[in-house]
């Protein structure tokens, strides 16, 4: 697949799901932020399985989304949603804004966070939608087993929350980060399948709501656009 807008130093492999969302919304906090990096967005119906095409798998073998190409640096290929923001950070975040020296001890606590998010929220709420809306076999043990495990995890993104924080990692109330970017999007599809509100977890309600408000943030859950 290739794009007719070939002046743009990243290209964007994406759809609309959380781990999408993730590096779509920290992109556009880089353009609000820096004027840029510009990107270009080539978007996947994940039921058509292009993800899987040999094209694609050369980009990543996992045949998932998302995954970024660098122009502007060889073409280099990144994939895991993850990965991408800490490259995203490296490379186009040189004022630590969103992130934090790494001989510092809070860059730890920020990729702590996030190694969290990725062994547990993530996985845990995907598979929770699954057995809600992707099977056709209605197995009520296995969606309330990934239910609860996953408000077990909001519980402990509460506990961290309640702690005179506003975001997950750094001193003092901490400060908006990469480790908020790679959880976000998927809190922010809590009504879909785990609960209707946050009122449960107040203060995960207030992160939200304060992360959700960003022009940014707005901007990027719009991306990939809707066809």
């Amino acid at each position: 697949m290739s794009s007719t807008e070939s002046s743009k130093p990243i290209v964007l492999y994406t759809a609309a799901t959380p781990n999408g969302f993730k590096v779509s919304t920290f992109l556009e906090e880089l353009r609000v932020q820096y004027g840029g990096p510009d990107y270009e967005t080539v978007r996947f119906n994940l039921s058509e399985n292009v993800q899987k095409e040999p094209w694609y798998i050369k980009l990543n073998p996992n045949g998932r989304i998302p995954v970024i190409t660098d122009r502007s640096r060889d073409n280099f290929n990144v994939f895991e949603s993850g990965a991408i923001l800490l490259y995203l950070a490296q490379h186009y975040d040189k004022g630590h804004v969103f992130w934090f020296d790494p001989t510092e001890t809070h860059y730890s606590e920020m990729v702590q966070w996030m190694f969290f998010a990725h062994g547990g929220v993530g996985p845990m709420q995907g598979q929770a939608g699954f057995f809600t809306f992707g099977t056709k076999e209605d197995i009520p043990f296995a969606r309330e087993r990934y239910v609860n495990e996953t408000k077990r995890l909001y519980g402990v993104l509460e506990i961290r929350l309640s702690q005179d924080r506003d975001y997950l990692a750094g001193p003092g109330r901490g400060k908006l980060s990469i480790a908020d970017f790679n959880v976000f999007p998927w809190i922010a599809s809590h009504a879909r399948t785990i609960a209707k509100t946050l009122d449960e977890w107040p203060n995960l309600k207030a992160w939200y709501e304060r992360i959700n408000a960003r022009t940014g943030v707005q901007a990027g859950l719009q991306i990939p656009p809707k066809v």
